[in-house]
């Protein structure tokens, strides 16, 4: 009687093709997690906007960070490395009163890179998606969280106040 099974050829023709399928899925899944973490920082910008705009509304300024940039992660703009929460925090007090605790880029802090960067003299602010953005699209000109005044390209976004647009960068 003769039993029925598979060749080695037949298997090792099978593992190539489900290797091939992975690689290939891996591939574009690259790309979308790209995407995932544009959207978050894009949701963090909203984020800290709606936090400062209650911070203002209940104390009538803006967290202040005496006109220096702060960031959670220590690089060009800031050599100190900065909390996420209260008076230590990249922007002071803000959480957890405001918000739970102050946002970090998705990606943490890239060598060379700040991530988040908040700047503010208490009378105007600017928080900054600092160089980040992986698809480009995100903050490209005219679009929500553009920053005109940067001159850095569409990998930077920006909440600011009216007065901080050329002031602050």
């Amino acid at each position: 009687m003769r039993r029925k099974a598979f060749t080695l050829i037949e298997l090792l023709v099978v593992i190539a093709i489900i290797g091939l399928l992975s690689s290939i899925v891996l591939v574009s899944m690259s790309g979308v997690r790209g995407k995932a973490r544009d959207a978050q920082r894009y949701s963090d910008l909203a984020t800290v906007q709606l936090a400062l705009e209650m911070y203002y509304d209940t104390n009538g300024n803006y967290p202040s960070t005496s006109g220096t940039w702060r960031t959670v992660c220590n690089g060009a703009l800031d050599t100190t490395t900065r909390g996420t929460t209260g008076a230590t925090g990249y922007i002071p007090n803000l959480a957890p009163t405001y918000v739970g605790q102050l946002p970090v880029d998705p990606s943490g802090c890239p060598t060379g890179v700040n991530g988040y960067a908040y700047r503010s003299t208490g009378t105007d602010y600017k928080f900054v998606v600092y160089g980040t953005a992986e698809e480009g699209k995100l903050c490209a000109t005219g679009q929500k969280y553009d920053d005109p005044v940067t001159g850095r390209g569409q990998t930077y976004c920006a909440i600011y106040t009216s007065g901080t647009g050329v002031n602050l960068w």
